[in-house]
């Protein structure tokens, strides 16, 4: 079962890009690849989601969502909003487990940071994680507020029993300034686990075959693909 979690240390930090690099990366290779949103939120029906944005980027990636919720809130509070069953931990394991006996490769992506509810009893991306006995890739920004966000994250994961695979940077900027080059350094040992990666700063708007071609690049030294 090869299964990777992706969350973050916030919203808007670049987890659906890097979702995107991974499952571009893991095609190159040749590998079949799905990818998993447990809970969309802020988006209508008929619009694309995250997971949608993943195969725009990637390509041929099965894609799937558990459920959609029309305001941009925590799944929980959103799927309470909209009278609508929220989505579960176990939930997510199962559907990640039968997407894992027909791919090689299957990416969750989180909503917002690591701990947001999916529902009322609290369970967590993190649940699934250790449900799933699989690991988590972190995705952080790279400025300043990164360590202390990267640190809480790891100790959350640590405090959980889940394996943390390593931190990735979302959106590195073109001219990283002073706390970005030495959160270069500063970050893995905030967040107890190797820096894997960096995301250039608007690589979501390149068009699908650059992304495609220069994605395994931006990992280091490779892509963190179990």
């Amino acid at each position: 079962m090869t299964i990777l979690l992706v969350s973050g240390t916030g919203t808007e930090i670049g987890k659906t890009v890097t979702t995107a690099a991974l499952a571009a990366a893991a095609l190159a290779e040749g590998r079949s690849v799905a990818v998993l949103k447990p809970a969309q939120t802020g988006v209508a029906p008929d619009e694309r989601g995250d997971a949608d944005e993943v195969v725009r980027l990637a390509g041929p990636v099965t894609a799937l969502e558990l459920a959609r919720y029309p305001e941009p809130l925590a799944p929980d509070t959103a799927a309470r909003r909209a009278g609508l069953p929220p989505v579960r931990p176990y939930e997510v394991a199962d559907a990640a487990q039968k997407l894992a006996t027909e791919h090689d490769l299957v990416l969750v992506e989180g909503a917002g940071g690591l701990l947001v509810r999916f529902d009322a009893e609290g369970g967590t991306l993190a649940d699934a994680a250790r449900l799933l006995a699989a690991p988590v890739l972190v995705v952080a920004a790279a400025g300043l507020g990164t360590l202390n966000a990267a640190a809480l994250t790891g100790e959350a994961l640590r405090a959980r029993g889940v394996e943390q695979a390593g931190v990735v940077i979302g959106s590195w900027p073109a001219e990283p300034g002073l706390a970005e080059r030495c959160n270069l350094d500063d970050l893995p040992v905030a967040a107890g686990a190797p820096l894997l990666g960096r995301i250039p700063e608007g690589a979501g708007a390149l068009a699908p075959p650059q992304f495609r071609a220069a994605a395994p690049g931006w990992f280091i030294p490779s892509p963190p693909l179990p």
